[in-house]
């Protein structure tokens, strides 16, 4: 067991993922002192943890909100995801173990089941336990973790992205030619596979784009 602002950190750091919190939303120390049962010092402790990982940012005088990106700043980071991703992706069509490749099947018939259902929370965690499939069969543990930490800090946005209409059925399709291609050793095409996976071509990336809450993006004056 980690220390108390390990704990509470881990704890917010869950709602986060899990859209509990949102960007904009504000940190009270005092509140999650309450929350947590516990005096302030871990929780500023956890609040500084979380600040460093890019999930939430503390100003002067303004405490803590969960991290809100600008517009640009977003595109740029989809664009390094889908490129950690393709990477990942291409690395594991060389290296994955029987082991893996099964591990990875069994998280891609998950998201079958919730896909079919329509329930787009639940195909979400599916959808994280798949690509960290991936990950781990890359066998590049650094190249595992960054992936990892960037798609934290995107999930927010990323989590929206299930919610459009068909998507799900369009992402779950995605999958099976993203496990074709690991499982047969093609990894020009699973790297390619993947980033255009992250980024949706065709125009869907710039209209999720234009979809997003504004209470989501940080204004030119912030």
């Amino acid at each position: 067991m980690g220390t108390a602002a390990d704990q509470i950190r881990q704890a917010l750091e869950q709602d986060i993922l899990t859209n509990r919190l949102l960007p904009g939303d504000r940190l009270d120390e005092t509140r999650l002192a309450e929350r947590f049962g516990i005096s302030r010092t871990p929780v500023r402790e956890a609040l500084s943890q979380l600040a460093a990982s890019g999930l939430v940012e503390i100003r002067r005088n303004r405490g803590a909100t969960v991290t809100r990106l600008g517009l640009a700043e977003l595109v740029e980071m989809f664009e390094v995801m889908a490129e950690l991703e393709g990477m990942c992706g291409r690395l594991a069509a060389q290296r994955a173990s029987e082991q893996e490749l099964t591990a990875l099947q069994e998280a891609h018939e998950e998201c079958a089941r919730h896909a079919a259902a329509g329930q787009s929370d639940d195909y979400y965690k599916a959808n994280m336990a798949f690509h960290e499939a991936i990950y781990r069969a890359s066998h590049n543990r650094f190249l595992a973790a960054e992936t990892v930490r960037l798609r934290n800090r995107l999930s927010p946005y990323r989590r929206l992205q299930l919610r459009r209409r068909n998507r799900l059925t369009e992402s779950f399709a995605e999958h099976e030619s993203i496990v074709a291609a690991i499982r047969e050793g093609r990894g020009g095409d699973a790297d390619a596979l993947l980033s255009r996976h992250v980024t949706r071509q065709s125009g869907s990336f710039n209209d999720f784009l234009a979809s997003l809450p504004t209470e989501y993006l940080k204004s030119e004056a912030s």
